[in-house]
């Protein structure tokens, strides 16, 4: 039933007249260049400065040097981001304190089809080398895309599909890269073929390689040290000495992928295909019981995944355009212990699709209206499997309307769901055949006005329902990759929100500034909590639901503080904080504590170059069992420069991150007592067109 309903988009697209006009060319190839300005993830591109709530945009020079081989670690310097942090090579993005379920990681607008939801040493199958851009939504914006993406939405845009044709017989992009703090070598290609002036062919791949990283100082804290030594065992004592080289977290990922699209004025059709294969080692959490020793687990990762685009642009009539994207993955990574064998195998195979339909603009009124589609089948086999095989199905549709007065605007948003949630009988885990059906309706209304010429304040109210995921539902088996028995609770409730967000963006002459503050009120929240128990040799969580409120503050500010010859000198600040506890008493675990950044830059057409200093504050608002994390301070370097000139797509980008060799822990990451960040690391990436 799925494949008629792409044969059927396509034929409509084939079908369409608009579809015999010429295609239209691109003046950069194949990658069309977007403004920082504009936010394309969501039913139709808006500016930044409508947008009711925090967004942020990752691109071109300042994407080079962000890069990293994670997507976590690439956006943790974007103001509300975190990561978990879980190693080198699992890093998956926190929003304003949210992680896992709560965060949607999408690939151009559909979902990574992996199981990074499931667990913190589960890698997020996107590849950052292939990106073109990266944005983030925070808070009511990304419900267009999931009721569980309440936190918010990363969308990594490629151009595997391709979106323009180019004017070169032949158009090839390249990157390589190299850091030093895990002698990380990287690189990849991208090529784009026109044959004729309608059809583009396009083939990627990408490698990546590195050994375990060097951190700044001892792996272990202060604590876990005292603690080794206590144990009066001499190998565990041993552990107190670990510094520099954090153990098992190397790795190594290759991906290939081609595609093809048709492109006119009228509208475009492409598909692409992708394999990813990954091996990369877990950091230990090392154990200081004789008794039970910690494993160093590598997980073998593959994912072949499809992908089709299609669009129409109707010349007249109410619909401006019709969008239809879809995808499918088949999944399966093995967790293999230090003798080789596979102790746990995890598969999944996923379909989601979109489907979104334009209002042509009337007057100051905008929008647009959509139907989604969410199926996975997860099956966790060996012996540490903690779900019974399980699917996940979810229909939904959404709108979004705006109205445009010219010092005020309003806009509208809205979302239905239907979810189904079904669970295998397993008499290994201990329980009956499941099934959980929910409706969850989400909205949100909101306004701004412009007060001062270019400065505009704004609200925004939201209601969110949230259902539960099968995780937190049928858990009920050791979980490694957390270092904890999970067990959920077939009983849940749909989880509920009220929210609101404020807004203040101004610009003017050199200066720019974005500001959020932003609270939530949840019923039946649902989060886990220590029992005290043990089981398996594990500490026992259980899921529960209650009350909770979370709340908090974002800003990034701009500012150009002279001209210096051909560089002009800015100036730039984030910062972010967040706070979330039960009504019960206690704080959520692995929030990120407060955080700010500031950055002086050089700008010129032929380059670049900044210095920047990152202050993250000590977490204490700890929850049960949970232990602090101590602030740390690192300072940052990069030169940004074009060698053919500014007219170039040749650069080159030198970085040098933790010059002083800090050791930081990130108190988001379940892993932040045994694995550090990266300590120095000289970086250089070089990225060429032609």
């Amino acid at each position: 039933m799925r494949f008629p309903l792409i044969a059927f988009v396509a034929l409509f697209l084939f079908s369409s007249p608009s579809f015999a006009q010429d295609a239209p060319q691109s003046q950069h190839g194949d990658h069309e260049e977007v403004s920082e300005a504009i936010v394309v993830t969501g039913i139709y591109a808006r500016d930044r400065a409508d947008l009711l709530s925090g967004t942020s945009v990752l691109a071109a020079e300042d994407l080079a040097r962000e890069l990293r081989p994670t997507l976590g670690e690439t956006l943790s310097r974007q103001a509300g981001v975190s990561a978990t942090s879980f190693g080198p090579n699992a890093s998956r993005p926190v929003l304003r304190g949210f992680q896992g379920e709560r965060v949607r990681v999408l690939a151009d607008g559909i979902g990574s089809f992996d199981v990074s939801n499931t667990s913190v040493d589960h890698a997020v199958i996107i590849n950052p080398l292939t990106a073109d851009r990266i944005e983030v939504l925070r808070g009511p914006a990304a419900l267009l895309f999931g009721s569980s993406a309440i936190g918010g939405v990363v969308n990594v845009i490629d151009s595997r599909i391709p979106r323009s044709v180019p004017e070169e017989a032949i158009h090839v992009d390249l990157t390589a890269g190299y850091g030093s703090a895990a002698n990380e070598r990287s690189g990849g290609t991208r090529i784009d073929v026109p044959i004729g002036d309608k059809l583009v062919v396009h083939f990627d791949g990408t490698y990546t390689k590195s050994s375990n990283l060097r951190t700044g100082g001892f792996i272990l804290t202060p604590e876990l040290r005292a603690a080794a030594l206590l144990t009066g065992d001499p190998a565990i004592a041993e552990l107190a000495t670990l510094k520099g080289n954090l153990p098992n977290s190397n790795g190594r990922t290759w991906e290939i992928a081609g595609g093809a699209a048709l492109i006119t004025s009228g509208g475009n059709l492409g598909f692409s295909v992708s394999r990813y294969d990954s091996l990369y080692a877990v950091p230990v959490r090392f154990s200081l019981d004789p008794l039970a020793p910690a494993e160093a687990v590598r997980l073998d990762v593959k994912q072949t995944r499809l992908d089709w685009r299609a669009e129409v642009n109707p010349e007249r009539g109410f619909i401006d355009a019709v969008k239809f994207r879809a995808g499918f993955a088949d999944y399966k990574h093995n967790e293999i212990d230090e003798e080789g064998a596979v102790g746990t195998t995890f598969f999944s195979d996923g379909w989601e699709g979109r489907l979104e339909l334009v209002q042509r603009a009337t007057g100051a009124w905008r929008g647009g209206l959509g139907a989604q589609f969410l199926i996975r089948n997860l099956n966790i086999v060996g012996d540490e499997k903690f779900l019974p095989k399980s699917e996940a199905q979810q229909f939904g549709i959404f709108t979004v309307q705006s109205l445009d007065l010219g010092l005020a605007r309003l806009e509208a948003g809205a979302r239905a769901e239907k979810s189904i949630l079904t669970a295998q009988a397993d008499v290994d885990l201990g329980n009956a055949a499941l099934r959980r059906d929910f409706t969850a309706l989400s909205a949100s209304l909101g306004g701004s006005v412009e007060f001062a010429p270019k400065w505009r304040v704004g609200i925004n109210g939201s209601y969110t329902q949230r259902p539960p995921a099968a995780e937190e539902l049928f858990s009920n088996g050791p979980h490694a990759g957390t270092q904890a028995f999970e067990v959920g609770d077939p009983n849940f409730s749909k989880e509920v929100s009220k929210g609101v967000e404020v807004t203040l963006r101004g610009s003017g002459n050199g200066y720019s500034i974005s500001a959020s503050l932003y609270k939530s009120w949840f019923n039946n929240f649902i989060f886990e909590a220590p029992t005290g128990g043990v089981e398996d040799g594990l500490p026992v969580f259980q899921y529960g639901q209650a009350r909770a409120t979370h709340y908090g503050a974002e800003f990034e500010a701009s500012a150009k503080l002279a001209q210096l010859g051909a560089f002009a000198l800015n100036i730039d600040a984030i910062g972010d904080f967040t706070r979330a506890k039960i009504k019960s008493g206690g704080n959520l675990p692995r929030i990120p504590a407060l955080r700010l950044l500031g950055g002086l830059e050089a700008q010129s057409d032929m380059g670049s170059g900044r210095v920047e200093v990152e202050w993250v504050d000590g977490q204490r608002r700890v929850a049960a069992f949970e232990t602090a994390t101590p602030g740390y301070t690192v300072v940052n370097a990069s030169i940004n420069f074009k060698p053919f000139g500014a007219d170039s797509d040749t650069s080159i980008t030198l970085s040098a991150n933790n010059i002083f060799d800090v050791v930081a822990r990130r108190h988001a990451s379940f892993l932040k007592d045994y694995a550090p960040l990266s300590g120095r690391d000289v970086r250089v990436t070089l990225r060429a067109s032609f």
